[in-house]
């Protein structure tokens, strides 16, 4: 029998969500729509801790345009949120980065950048957010299918 979870390489989760007036009120609802738009929390979660941490990136990327590191991160968290406790910064910052979302160099961590254009670019950014792994995908799917023209039927 197949295991069909030993298959799995790699997960996007996208959710179309209605972009209202309310949403963009605030950074800190504009930044949990975000998350919950791109999958990084799921819908009636209350933790906070993975909003303020993406949020941070958010600011650090593209307003200040600059790679953090986990002090300027803890910092900007505990100014604007709450106080983080490293471990848990640390979790979520590896969390994006297996999410395909970050990525870090030395001790500074940002967005996946782009194969091409400044990574500071939120158009950029937004446009090949997952597009590497969707192409993958896509590959995949059109394989399967041909494959499955040429198989009889049980």
């Amino acid at each position: 029998m197949l295991n069909e979870a030993s298959l799995i390489e790699n997960e996007i989760r996208l959710r179309d969500l209605r972009l209202t007036k309310e949403v963009l009120e605030t950074r800190r609802s504009i930044a949990r729509w975000l998350a919950l738009s791109i999958g990084i929390i799921n819908p009636g979660e209350s933790r906070l801790s993975a909003i303020a941490v993406f949020d941070a990136l958010l600011f650090f990327q593209f307003v200040k345009k600059i790679d953090p590191n986990v002090e300027q991160l803890k910092e900007y968290i505990k100014n604007n949120w709450q106080e983080i406790n490293e471990k848990t910064l640390r979790y979520h910052l590896l969390r994006f980065k297996r999410m395909g979302l970050v990525e870090n160099s030395q001790t500074k961590f940002y967005f996946k950048t782009p194969n091409i254009g400044d990574k500071y670019d939120t158009e950029l950014w937004a446009n090949n957010l997952f597009r590497e792994e969707y192409n993958n995908i896509i590959v995949k799917v059109k394989e399967a299918l041909n494959e499955l023209k040429n198989k009889p039927s049980q």
